[in-house]
């Protein structure tokens, strides 16, 4: 860029010699002064940083499978981006999708299955996913059983048994009844779910004896291990399979009027994603600590390994149209939706993302 001013010529500033010692002082005082502000004058200003944009953000619940999300934070790639992130935890997927429906939010992490029920809802708004986070299911299965063990454990054990689920129709819970599906365990006549325990109060619920076996997140599920409060024996998520199991999504409006937003997003987390795939747990644990501020670092460690273990995390925020597929599939076994009302990719896909998905 060309800057409008005078050529810079170097000269030598003299005093007038018949003045005395104070005001040849006062005088060189005077013509240095003039002097740099010419130079200031002179000198092209650099352009202003931008001003942030905000961005209301609200995750489902606090978690370690959304460590990603934690770097992109800690480490300031959404500030990079040129966004300004104030984040909330709305502790499920209804309250989160409601946040967003009702326009006190703008952004989301929830689990892909609420964009596709408000897709076949009367609304006349609807959400899109703009980029995804989670790979593999991070929900673990506990046995109450402090001596069980991954090598010990079988599906057949869970007969005649109580298991704390999650809520009804959330992707938690479509991931495990889809599992005791797959093992030919059948819910009523083979075992017992209980469901209808709130957020927050499902590890006071599980302390407190309800249920021989649940699922539950990190770091809640090393929390239990190390209270002696039982032991993980699967993770249901690994044993599904590779289903997009926690998305980003906001508002079509807002996806339209924001493209930059939307981009600055998907591009702060893909950074995320790619380093936390390369760092060790170690150095992952030092930066999502302020958001789990109860938690030791070998804590931390400890869950991060266990979810490094089971490749929780996506290494990019594509999509595919066979994760939205399947994901469907699982709802419709599920009998959550009919299936006539399977929705296409290009309904609960932004635009943008599905042509980075490609």
């Amino acid at each position: 860029m060309r800057h409008n001013c005078l050529p810079f010529r170097r000269f030598r500033i003299s005093t007038p010699p018949n003045l005395p010692n104070t005001r040849r002082r006062a005088f060189a005082g005077l013509l240095a002064s003039l002097f740099a502000a010419a130079t200031l004058i002179a000198t092209p200003i650099a352009a202003q940083a931008a001003p942030l944009t905000k961005v209301r953000y609200t995750e489902t619940i606090r978690s370690l499978m959304f460590t990603p999300t934690y770097v992109a934070l800690s480490r300031g790639y959404f500030k990079d981006a040129g966004l300004d992130v104030q984040m909330n935890t709305a502790q499920g997927n209804d309250k989160t999708m409601s946040a967003l429906l009702t326009g006190s939010t703008d952004i989301v992490l929830l689990g892909p299955e609420a964009v596709i029920y408000v897709a076949n809802s009367e609304s006349p708004q609807k959400p899109q996913i703009i980029a995804s986070l989670v790979a593999h299911g991070g929900f673990l299965l506990v046995d109450r059983n402090v001596k069980a063990t991954p090598a010990t454990f079988k599906w057949d054990d869970l007969k005649g048994k109580t298991v704390m689920a999650y809520r009804p129709g959330s992707t938690p819970d479509v991931f495990l009844d889809t599992l005791l599906r797959r093992h030919h365990l059948a819910i009523g006549k083979d075992l017992k779910i209980v469901n209808n325990i709130g957020v927050t109060a499902r590890m006071g619920a599980w302390i407190a004896g309800q249920a021989d076996y649940g699922i539950f997140a990190e770091p809640e599920a090393s929390t239990i291990e190390r209270q002696g409060n039982g032991k993980v024996v699967a993770s249901v998520g690994h044993e599904i399979g590779p289903v997009d199991y926690t998305i980003f999504a906001a508002m079509a409006p807002y996806i339209q009027k924001h493209p930059k937003v939307i981009n600055a997003w998907y591009d702060a987390i893909a950074r995320a994603e790619k380093e936390v795939a390369a760092e060790s747990p170690q150095a992952l644990a030092k930066e999502v600590a302020p958001f789990f501020p109860g938690l030791s670092q070998p804590d931390l460690v400890a869950s991060l390994t266990r979810y490094r273990h089971y490749n929780i995390w996506k290494t990019t925020p594509t999509i595919s149209k066979s994760a939205i597929s399947a994901v469907q599939d699982m709802l419709i076994a599920e009998k959550l939706m009919k299936p006539d009302q399977r929705v296409s990719y290009d309904r609960v896909v932004a635009p943008e993302l599905a042509k980075r998905s490609q």
